[in-house]
């Protein structure tokens, strides 16, 4: 099967499987979506929604974070993976944003990375989610998945799976809904240590499932 035919089956396929495939992270703002995504870094978005109402409710702009103090701040989110960093992380971000970007979260990744706590891929999430750009965030599920998939071949890296998948998918539509969509497939279907292979709309032409289930 040529690569081509196996992104536009891949395409078609989870459209029909995740037709509004959005982010699972609850927020209502930018700025709650800045901190959402920074807070689920090797964290559950599940576990980011029990904390975020309550943070949110505290924190009703960024003024408000910059302006909280690190101990306060942790009481929000110490059930979080890494509550120490990410609070610094925080309080940082905030700060910034209020004094360089007058609360506003800025459109280019590069500058979004100068912000505590936002790595690449952060970064380009907020892209993509925020400003519906073509960029490709690269988690370990999608970096898993599409290699299982074989949309990606000899990836070691995410950057190079992102590099691959923007490649191939120059000109596709809306690659948030492409990023979406395969996290929820690795999630919920495609998962690391026991995919539901039985459940997956992509058998008939995954590598994965051709080279280690199907006997």
């Amino acid at each position: 099967m040529k690569k081509a035919e196996r992104y536009e089956l891949t395409v078609n396929r989870l459209n029909g499987l995740f037709p509004d495939a959005d982010t699972e992270l609850n927020y209502e703002t930018p700025f709650q979506l800045l901190v959402a995504v920074i807070l689920s870094a090797q964290c559950t978005d599940k576990r980011v929604n029990v904390v975020t109402p309550a943070l949110f409710e505290r924190y009703k702009s960024v003024k408000d974070l910059a302006d909280s103090s690190e101990e306060e701040i942790y009481s929000y989110i110490k059930s979080i993976s890494y509550p120490n960093a990410k609070t610094k992380n925080l309080k940082k971000m905030a700060v910034r944003l209020h004094e360089v970007y007058d609360g506003e979260i800025p459109n280019d990744t590069k500058e979004l990375q100068t912000l505590a706590g936002v790595g690449r891929k952060t970064a380009m999430v907020m892209a993509a989610v925020l400003y519906k750009q073509a960029v490709m965030p690269v988690d370990t599920h999608v970096h898993r998945v599409s290699a299982r998939i074989g949309l990606t071949n000899n990836a070691k890296t995410v950057l190079e799976t992102e590099k691959q998948l923007l490649a191939n998918l120059k000109g596709h539509d809306n690659l948030a809904d492409m990023h979406h969509q395969l996290i929820l497939l690795g999630r919920y279907i495609c998962k690391a240590r026991k995919p539901l292979c039985d459940n997956c709309v992509l058998t008939d032409f995954c590598k994965f499932y051709k080279l280690k289930v199907k006997k």
